[in-house]
């Protein structure tokens, strides 16, 4: 927050009800200028009234004083400067006092009221004092100039600071709302600040649970699968060298696959090497915000068309996990038609992962992978059977993360669908979800 000048001298307060002490300075300077002018005519006024000198000098200074509570209470000084005012005393106080009662907060109809009267009070005493003049002889104008002179003198001793206080109130409550508004505007300003770094960071974080998850899908299916085929060569690398030979061609399929999905996965984090960002929609793939942590990771070509899995690739998956020793069912249901690139890769993306933890944890089962497409929503589930008592998973030593069911849940959940997982009654595992079709 930025501390204004004033704001910095009011925070050093000053004496009484001062805040400040150069505001404390200039009323004590007028209230003593008042007091003296209120001493000089009380000379006169004792004169006419037939009261010792010294006691209208002393009622005057007492009077004129008063002007020193000008902030505190300007009504009060605004009453005593019209009780005054037939003794023509007080000008600068009456001055002075309509012009702090203007400027300060007390509502107009106070305010119009004690001008009026100061008014009304200054006019009667002037006409009054100019006749008694002209009827001395000490002026001889005409019987018009009594009226002129009461009018003339009244506002003008009583316009101009009316009207400059108003003036002053008025830009003194402007510049306040607009202080105000310039302090709102700023801490709105760093919250807005806060909240944008909360959701940077929300982001940042979104995006390593993102990457990290495609990495396990992009990993661990073929390396699972490698791990397998390289179990099995190390098997019958003796006993059969043909079948060794195509194990190891399989295996080297596996890793040039996991390393062209890597790539693509990859080229989406690539900035800067001469290639156009990847984009959605016309939309750069960075600026699509909170949807990129919800959606697969693809590479877009100059034609627009995205790469990665999809349905179609199911048959290649399968087939992939049957030449590794499964033997998997592969069903469909409904119309093949196509689908969203996300829903398609994440459809994709649970079937996978599905057949890897059976390759993982029941190696050898039989499986069975349905695919149904229906009016609003695409299902899939993945099924099988308890694992035969001689696996083989106990040689190729398949890690196992604990995130693949944790990062199936998340995809399917992102696009608004339902994931359920868990064991069978007969002993083995089964993986479902549903996802909507738009």
């Amino acid at each position: 927050m930025t501390t204004t000048g004033e704001d910095r001298a009011t925070a050093l307060g000053g004496p009484w009800w001062w805040a400040r002490w150069r505001s404390a300075v200039l009323d004590v300077s007028l209230a003593v200028a008042s007091a003296v002018e209120c001493a000089v005519e009380g000379v006169p006024f004792a004169r006419d009234a037939g009261i010792p000198v010294a006691a209208g000098v002393v009622f005057g200074l007492a009077a004129g004083s008063v002007l020193v509570l000008r902030r505190r209470w300007p009504i009060a000084v605004v009453l005593v400067s019209i009780a005054i005012t037939p003794a023509q005393m007080g000008f600068l106080m009456g001055i002075v006092g309509l012009y702090t009662l203007a400027a300060s907060e007390l509502p107009r109809r106070i305010i119009g009221s004690l001008a009026g009267m100061s008014l009304v009070g200054t006019l009667i005493v002037t006409f009054v004092r100019v006749r008694q003049d002209m009827a001395r002889g000490d002026l001889t104008l005409g019987d018009w100039f009594v009226p002129f002179a009461a009018i003339t003198t009244s506002l003008g001793l009583t316009a101009p600071p009316l009207l400059l206080g108003l003036y002053v109130g008025a830009r003194r409550r402007l510049m306040e709302s607009l202080r105000e508004r310039a302090d709102s505007l700023e801490r709105e300003l760093q919250l807005l600040a806060e909240r944008a770094e909360e959701r940077a960071e929300w982001a940042r974080n979104e995006e390593r649970t993102r990457i990290a998850r495609e990495m396990h899908d992009v990993v661990a299916h073929r390396v699972s699968l490698m791990v397998v085929h390289a179990a099995a060569l190390q098997a019958v690398a003796r006993k059969d060298p043909e079948k060794a030979v195509r194990n190891a061609a399989l295996v080297g399929d596996m890793g040039r696959q996991a390393l062209t999905e890597l790539r693509e996965m990859l080229g989406v984090l690539r900035s800067g090497d001469g290639r156009a960002a990847p984009r959605r929609d016309g939309v750069p793939l960075a600026a699509v915000g909170v949807a990129a942590a919800v959606a697969a990771s693809r590479v877009v070509d100059e034609e627009g068309v995205a790469d990665g899995p999809c349905l179609s690739d199911l048959d290649v998956l399968v087939g992939q996990s049957a030449a590794a020793g499964m033997v998997v069912d592969l069903s469909v249901e409904g119309d093949t038609r196509s689908y969203a690139a996300d829903i398609e890769q994440t459809a994709f993306r649970v079937v996978q992962e599905a057949l890897t933890n059976v390759h993982k944890h029941a190696a050898g089962a039989k499986t069975y992978v349905r695919l149904a497409h229906r009016v609003s929503e695409i299902a899939m589930q993945v099924e099988n059977e308890p694992p035969p008592e001689a696996s083989s998973a106990s040689s190729a030593r398949l890690p196992s993360g604990g995130n693949g069911l944790v990062g199936m849940r998340e995809r399917v959940v992102a696009l608004g669908g339902v994931f359920v997982s868990g064991p069978t009654d007969a002993g083995g595992f089964r993986v479902s979800a549903v996802i909507p079709a738009s």
